[in-house]
């Protein structure tokens, strides 16, 4: 019998999987294909008359099968790129998505705006951290501060020390268990700059996510509860307690919920000013707000 070739088996494999719905199918058959013969997907069509062994095909169909399930790629392959780094990711964190990385962008931002946050002494604060992402990117970029991340997670803990490990930060990050502020309850922590992207989708909005989504990744991390809005309440009332006079609180959550989350700043009497800022697609992902 003749042996499939990559090139074959790519079309085969992402027709099939558009006949099935999966978003992206070309795509998905790549990284799929590129993860099981362990080659770049550039090198896929480097190589596109390459024959496949036999053990090849079957190991690249029963990733097939789990994407057929609704499987995310990033859990089949245990990898998500953020900020040009790789991260291992797992049913335990989130996958990290590219609008996080605005919030990213806003804090190298400030500190263009405030010199003091190149200086040593900076105390950064990476709230409810997943696989790590954030931190070990702010450990990347301000490379002078002190990183501290924090999750309710033990599991996805393990995940975020890995990662730091892995991308060679794990000195500069200390990862704390706990419900938000919890674990500085009592004690004189405060910080120059925290950021958060915390669980914001709607109770009565999770049925209607994709099953990637609803069914694979961890509803700790995406439930925020009535309207979205109690953890960006939450994080908000108590967020200028855990701040230096004139540090600053940014978080990721829905456009909707921005509105809301300006009024609550303004409520707390404790920041000066607050802005929104828009994502890639020119929608209000972020709010960020200064402690007086």
């Amino acid at each position: 019998m003749k042996a499939w070739t990559i090139g074959e088996l790519l079309k085969v494999s992402a027709d099939y999987l558009k006949q099935k719905g999966i978003d992206a199918p070309r795509l998905s058959a790549e990284i799929l294909l590129a993860h099981q013969l362990h080659l770049t997907r550039v090198k896929l069509y480097l190589q596109h008359d390459q024959p496949l062994t036999e053990q090849e095909v079957e190991g690249y169909r029963a990733l097939v099968r789990r994407r057929l399930s609704r499987e995310p790629v990033q859990y089949i392959t245990g990898t998500q790129e953020f900020w040009s780094m790789e991260f291992m990711v797992n049913p335990s964190v989130l996958i990290p998505r590219p609008e996080t990385e605005v919030l990213l962008e806003q804090a190298i931002s400030l500190r263009k705006e405030y010199p003091n946050l190149q200086s040593e002494g900076v105390n950064l604060l990476d709230l409810g951290t997943g696989c790590g992402a954030l931190a070990v990117a702010l450990a990347r970029e301000f490379e002078k501060a002190s990183i501290c991340a924090t999750d309710l997670s033990e599991e996805a803990l393990r995940v975020a020390r890995r990662n730091a490990e892995r991308l060679g930060v794990k000195d500069r990050i200390e990862f704390r268990c706990g419900d938000w502020f919890t674990p500085f309850a009592g004690k004189a922590a405060r910080f120059d700059m925290i950021l958060s992207n915390p669980p914001y989708i709607p109770t009565e909005a999770m049925e209607t996510l994709s099953p990637e989504v609803r069914n694979h990744e961890p509803r700790s991390a995406l439930d925020g509860r009535e309207q979205g809005m109690v953890h960006i309440h939450r994080i908000l009332r108590e967020a200028a307690g855990y701040l230096v006079p004139g540090g600053w609180i940014l978080m990721e959550m829905d456009p909707d919920q921005t509105p809301k989350a300006g009024r609550i700043i303004e409520e707390t009497g404790q920041f000066t000013e607050h802005r929104r800022i828009q994502d890639y697609t020119h929608r209000y992902r972020m709010v960020m707000a200064r402690k007086k």
